[in-house]
């Protein structure tokens, strides 16, 4: 099992992984499609494009900006491209066109309030996270079709993909790796075997695919979008859009602290730096997935801590996100990130067991204790829903990322104290999570139908 570093990080825009950078993945998946020889025949002015969203993207896609992600992608824009631009302004310009210029000249009909349905019924019985794409002739025909599941954390599979594999990634065959683990008691035999450490496992497995400097220069540019994503964080006042109207509180917060240090504990350097994190993600912003966006802060604020209060270096933060994502790895194919699957235990939870694993690694925890610290980190956050108000990703995503970082730091001082010995095991706590979550009832899964999302009253 092998699922890159620089995959599982990804840098984009807020406020979703699985409900913004998916889709618009998937969009964009589509338009290649269209323009392969099989399908071009098709393309004409006599056709329009429509997507069908389902499940979760169908509750939770306005608040989410789903449609505005899908319609992006149509457009052949990319989540990257987007962390510099003004998606807002760009928009605009989208929703008063009624057609899409394909890659060859040609246009397609493209109404996003028309042609982007959210159909509230039942669910595809794949994943919860359906969208379909169809070209459609003016007589209502359906031309060509193809649909596509957004699985979390940005990743996107087919049904061929998703009904042929077990977890639907995309990933190296393992003996491609040199240390091919695909469980946390096999990453600890191969590095007790080995004499690595998890990160250097990690980088080894990398090196298969990439250069050194590639590799080195991907991780740096991750470290330095999350710091760029939190001190913009840290620097902006306001109120968030979408209709809550959710005051920006880490620049006051942070302001506090710098003001009187003295009186400052980590809990509240954490809750700053992941707090601004979300606020960013919640805006629409850059910020990169880790493991997801709704789960963005939690990660960065407790790296930021270690370079800026521990004087972490630049060779410990690369391996900090090595050990991350290969903890977020076995997660992800062993179990979900995807609040929508099995609520956010997989999204929360998994940042804060990366978090604790990396922090336990770069403090000089030994490959026992960083498994522990990682299921400790994951363990007190079983059961954990998914329930946002008005489908945004503020109330209670925002604060709960802070309290996801105290509890991975906690989880790396703790499992730093003791020898590693444990009574559950990583991967027990990670299928506990999976069957969790398969139990977990529909309303607690990113519908906003249940939890806090219904004991909101609008004024």
């Amino acid at each position: 099992m092998f699922i890159s570093v620089l995959e599982l990080f990804k840098i984009g825009i807020g406020p979703s992984s699985s409900h913004t950078l998916g889709p618009m993945l998937a969009a964009r998946q589509f338009v290649e499609q269209l323009l392969q020889p099989a399908q071009h025949s098709l393309l004409s002015a006599d056709v329009f494009i429509r997507c069908t969203l389902k499940g979760s993207l169908a509750f939770t896609g306005k608040g989410h900006s789903t449609d505005r992600a899908v319609a992006l992608g149509l457009h052949n824009y990319s989540p990257e491209q987007l962390a510099t631009m003004n998606v807002n302004q760009l928009l605009e310009q989208i929703w008063a066109s009624d057609c899409i210029h394909l890659g060859n000249g040609e246009l397609v009909s493209f109404i996003p309030t028309a042609h982007i349905i959210f159909d509230k019924g039942d669910a595809l019985p794949e994943h919860p996270n359906g969208m379909i794409f169809d070209v459609v002739s003016k007589q209502g025909d359906v031309l060509f079709s193809e649909t596509y599941f957004s699985i979390g954390g940005g990743f996107i599979s087919t049904v061929d993909d998703i009904s042929r594999l077990e977890a639907p990634l995309k990933m190296s065959e393992p003996i491609s790796c040199t240390y091919p683990f695909s469980t946390a008691n096999e990453m600890m035999h191969m590095a007790s075997k080995s004499k690595q450490s998890i990160a250097q496992m990690k980088r080894a497995n990398e090196l298969g695919s990439l250069s050194e400097k590639d590799l080195n220069q991907g991780i740096d540019d991750i470290w330095t979008s999350m710091q760029t994503c939190l001190e913009n964080g840290l620097k902006i006042e306001g109120t968030l859009p979408g209709g809550l109207d959710i005051k920006r509180r880490a620049k006051h917060l942070y302001d506090q602290l710098r003001s009187n240090e003295s009186t400052a504990n980590v809990n509240d350097w954490l809750c700053a730096y992941a707090m601004a994190v979300n606020e960013e993600n919640a805006a629409g912003n850059m910020v990169v997935t880790a493991p997801t966006n709704g789960a963005a802060g939690v990660i960065p604020a407790v790296l930021y801590y270690f370079v800026h209060h521990e004087k972490g270096t630049a060779e410990k933060v690369r391996d900090f996100l090595l050990t991350a994502a290969a903890i977020g790895g076995l997660i992800k194919h062993n179990s979900s990130i995807s609040g929508a699957e099995v609520g956010c235990q997989g999204e929360v939870g998994s940042a804060a067991a990366m978090a604790a694993a990396g922090l336990c690694a770069v403090r000089g925890g030994s490959v026992e204790q960083v498994e522990k610290a990682a299921e400790i980190a994951l363990e007190h956050h079983l059961g954990m829903t998914c329930d946002p108000v008005n489908g945004l990703v503020q109330v209670p995503c925002i604060e709960r990322n802070g309290f996801g970082a105290i509890k991975a730091f906690t989880a790396a001082s703790l499992a730093l104290r003791e020898s590693g010995d444990h009574f559950m095991p990583l991967d027990n706590c990670i299928a506990a999570m999976k069957q969790t979550g398969l139990e977990m009832s529909l309303k607690y899964k990113e519908t906003s139908l249940g939890g806090l999302a219904v004991s909101f009253t609008e004024c």
